[in-house]
């Protein structure tokens, strides 16, 4: 024990009132006071912030799981096709009709498409559609629901071009898919291989890039 402590353990009635002894143990007696407070208080802050940090990783770590199944949705082989239409596709594939794309359903559209000469990419879009011989109402309702998210000007060039067909060619064989791409263009826009044999939405995807490039120009006689 100090000196100061011993001191503090004095009766108050040992100590007589208003000398330098009394004022000293009311000196220390708040200091000790304030010490605890602000030992306290630097506690609390402190597990608030371990509580705020714990929190913050809590609510990346689900922004982060979100944000990867949004992802996944929007790469899904299927995306925007109908249970029927897919079952029908599979169907069509050799593979089991169960409505759900799958390795092995990927696997075999790659297979149908490297055959009849479309890109491989495992899609089950338009273009893989009517080389199955789906029926046109599902091909259709595919396009109704990938045009309700192009640029208005997009859906009014794609009619004019092609009648919003993406397998359309042009008679002279220049100019290719649903807004009659050249291949060089196509090239140039980061686009591989033939424009009418790429997916709805790339082509969709790649005239929203041109657009956004060099306006309408490309377009003349539809713009």
């Amino acid at each position: 024990m100090t000196g100061s402590d011993r001191l503090s353990t004095r009766s108050d009635a040992a100590v007589p009132e208003g000398s330098d002894a009394a004022r000293t143990i009311a000196y220390r007696r708040s200091l000790r006071a304030s010490r605890v407070r602000r030992a306290a208080a630097s506690l609390r802050r402190r597990r608030a912030l371990r509580s705020r940090g714990s929190l913050l990783v809590a609510t990346a770590g689900v922004l982060v799981a979100s944000a990867g199944a949004v992802a996944q949705q929007d790469v899904s082989p299927g995306a925007g096709l109908s249970p029927d239409t897919i079952a029908a596709a599979q169907k069509a594939l050799g593979v089991s009709a169960d409505g759900v794309v799958g390795p092995r359903t990927r696997a075999a559209t790659k297979r149908f498409q490297r055959g009849h000469g479309l890109s491989a990419d495992g899609l089950i879009g338009p273009q893989t559609l009517k080389a199955l011989g789906i029926e046109n109402v599902a091909v259709e309702g595919i396009r109704a629901r990938s045009s309700q998210a192009i640029h208005p000007v997009l859906k009014r060039i794609a009619a004019c071009e092609s009648a919003g067909d993406p397998a359309a060619v042009s008679d002279d064989g220049r100019y290719r898919g649903k807004y009659q791409f050249s291949v060089q263009t196509w090239s140039e826009l980061g686009g591989t291989g033939d424009p009418a044999q790429a997916s709805e939405a790339e082509q969709d995807r790649m005239a929203a890039k041109l657009l956004r490039r060099a306006g309408t120009r490309p377009w003349p006689n539809c713009a």
